[in-house]
């Protein structure tokens, strides 16, 4: 079972945003999947092409985003439980300088904000036994 949801960022300036996607196993808590793109069909697309085999037939909890919808069919997709991945976004927040609110720290180039986010993550998966 997976759980599906994004964070907003910014590159270069505050008028250009970044969207993190990520989806987490349930049972293991592990991140399994990561894009980074805009907040439409575009990018719901590139974390859905992002998972491992196993997981694209795994039941995926998600927001009420429309995008969500269009690449998550059926008896697959469900709207809520999206509690322990909001939690994770807190903490990617929390962890990575770049991703506070209103802060000067955001990225200069998006190739620095994705090796950023890939360390969080290993470093994140790593702490799982």
């Amino acid at each position: 079972m997976l759980e599906c949801d994004e964070v907003c960022t910014f590159v270069s300036n505050h008028q250009r945003p970044l969207w993190i996607w990520l989806a987490m196993d349930r049972h293991t808590r592990r991140i399994v999947g990561c894009f980074l793109g805009p907040r439409d069909t575009l990018g719901a697309y590139g974390l859905w092409h992002s998972l491992e085999t196993p997981y694209l037939d795994a039941v995926c909890d998600t927001d009420r985003l429309a995008a969500d919808k269009s690449v998550v069919f059926g008896g697959l997709h469900r709207i809520g439980g999206t509690q322990p991945i909001e939690r994770l976004n807190a903490t990617l927040r929390a962890r990575v300088a770049h991703l506070v609110g209103r802060s000067l720290s955001f990225c200069r180039r998006q190739s620095h904000l994705e090796t950023v986010v890939w360390l969080f993550i290993h470093q994140y998966n790593a702490s799982f036994p």
